[in-house]
């Protein structure tokens, strides 16, 4: 049977319960347990699809095609697993589930409550992801006393009960912040936070404080004192310079240790975090620096390309180059000069993106790149610009726009996939998940994969329009790979260039910092010789 370590969050949101899930999750997996994690959302969308990036961020996609939380990104790259969409819940999905059930019949006419039949449908979705694991660690979002994450808190209160509290371990997240006015951190907002968890009927065993200065013994012993957990069990986690050392400090501190003595697990295997410090040295102290034109439409909310980029850095960590990031709105891009915005750049990212506004500025940036053969590589929407941009100024194909103003119908090459014209009428719904790919030999895609056959997930509902395949391929544009199955072209290049790709899927959603996707350590890689060339002339 698992065992089950819950990380609830209090005083305010974004205090990094997914990066300490993450982090707690490559300590346990480095002690020889096998380890997932599950995230549940109160909200009351079924899944994160269709949530605006500007106010959730990057929706994560995992391989069976479930839209999830940015949090099971980190999942997925710290602990190095593939997550599904049995890794996350939300409200949406529990009361939908229960509904159905009670218009099926399926409770014989009895009155549905929140307790039992909401918070049971949580346990058993809890227990369903932990089967077959040592060890399951649940991230409730939100913070304590949000209503809406009541149900979930009162669920994994009656976990203890039901699978034995020896097999439960709680890890409450909260803050300690520091008063400028009277230079000193503040202990009261904690207490209170873990008063009111406490109320509900959790007694945390572990309390990870977020704090921005160095919190004394006494201070810890105070915390420890007041919150009733022994005062080794008061973790300090300061402001890294990296989210990866952020394992390496909790393990200094103990973290791991007091997990297992609490579940009655063996800590006879002390965990290799050598990769990680690896990890770490690479990114603070590499001698270069690469500068990347990040070119989206969202570049204004700072998650809302997380995975890109994360796989950027991890492709800087690879290559023994730090990373230098600037965004780019693509919508400053049709108006200004590509020339003047984009001069500082070593390398040009164009990612994914929805509707019209500023696909004329990606367009611009993808013909800067090509004309001044500096690193481009464009993901999903990215690659599909490159393809209007070679079919409008190399091929010089001019069609009409399509009848519908869309960013994919701009220039008929790009077009909506034939299952979603046929669903237009009811809203459409996307290609999701991971689909196999054919590499043609002989490309750089090919060289960076060291692969002919790869997999990769997808996001979309428009591609690349095989009409035109031929008209472009005779223009110069290689096509590099092949969904052979549907096909679907899924990467574009140019040979000549100094490194011009562009893909169809979302490479990015499986980079890991211990093993970067292939695709952003090439690019990074052409994106350093041109900035030491650069540097050179």
């Amino acid at each position: 049977m698992a065992k089950y370590v819950f990380i609830t969050g209090g005083v305010v949101s974004s205090l990094g319960k997914g990066i300490t899930a993450g982090s707690t999750g490559t300590l346990l997996k480095k002690r020889g347990l096998k380890v997932s994690i599950l995230k549940i959302d109160p909200y009351l969308n079924v899944d994160a699809g269709t949530m605006n990036p500007f106010q959730h961020g990057e929706v994560f996609v995992t391989d069976d095609g479930a839209e999830t939380d940015l949090d099971l990104g980190h999942y997925e790259r710290f602990i190095d697993e593939t997550l599904s969409e049995k890794n996350s819940i939300t409200t949406g999905k529990i009361y939908s589930h229960v509904i159905k059930k009670e218009r099926r019949g399926d409770y014989l006419g009895g009155t549905v409550q929140v307790i039992p039949h909401i918070t049971n449908d949580i346990q058993e979705r809890i227990i369903r992801a932990g089967e077959g694991l040592d060890v399951l660690i649940v991230e409730i979002g939100g913070t304590v006393g949000d209503i809406e994450g009541q149900p979930f808190l009162e669920a994994i209160r009656q976990m203890a009960v039901r699978v034995g509290r020896e097999n439960v371990v709680y890890c409450h997240v909260t803050l300690v912040p520091y008063l400028e006015a009277a230079k000193e951190l503040k202990t009261k907002p904690t207490q209170h936070s873990v008063q009111e968890l406490r109320r509900i009927g959790i007694l945390p065993n572990i309390l990870v404080c977020r704090t921005s200065h160095p919190m004394d013994q006494g201070m810890k012993n105070k915390i420890a004192l007041f919150c009733d957990v022994p005062p080794e069990a008061v973790i300090e986690v300061k402001d890294e310079p990296t989210i990866y050392n952020v394992p390496v400090s909790l393990h200094r501190q103990g973290l791991d240790d007091l997990i297992l003595k609490n579940l009655g697990l063996s800590r006879d295997i002390e965990p290799d975090l050598s990769d990680w410090l690896r990890v770490v040295d690479r990114y603070m102290n590499s001698p270069e620096c690469v500068n990347i034109a990040l070119v989206g439409k969202y570049v204004q909310h700072k998650d809302a390309y997380l995975s890109v980029v994360e796989a950027l850095h991890h492709g800087g960590i690879s290559q023994g180059v730090r990373v230098n990031i600037v965004s780019v709105e693509s919508e400053d891009l049709e108006s200004g000069s590509p020339d003047e915005i984009l001069k500082f750049a070593d390398g040009i990212l164009i990612p994914g993106g929805f509707g019209v506004r500023g696909v004329e500025g990606m367009i611009n940036a993808a013909k800067y790149a090509r004309e001044n053969n500096v690193p481009l590589f464009g993901i999903c929407l990215g690659m599909q610009m490159m393809a209007v941009e070679f079919a409008r100024n190399v091929c010089k194909l001019h069609e009409a726009h399509s009848k519908e103003m869309n960013p994919a119908t701009i220039h008929p090459v790009i077009h909506l996939m034939e299952e979603q014209e046929n669903l237009k009428d009811l809203g459409g719904t996307m290609r999701l998940g991971a689909y196999p790919c054919d590499l043609v030999e002989g490309t750089k895609a090919a060289q960076a994969y060291g692969n002919l056959h790869i997999s990769e997930r997808h996001r979309h509902r428009y591609e690349f329009n095989n009409a035109y395949r031929e008209r472009l391929e005779q223009g110069g544009l290689k096509i590099a790979g092949i969904c052979t199955e549907r096909n679907l072209v899924e990467i574009i290049e140019l040979p000549e260039h100094n490194w011009y790709i562009g893909c169809q899927f979302h490479g990015e959603l499986k980079s890991r910092p211990v093993r970067p996707h292939p695709l952003f350590d090439g690019f990074i890689n052409a994106s350093a010789k041109y900035m030491r060339n650069r540097e050179n002339n």
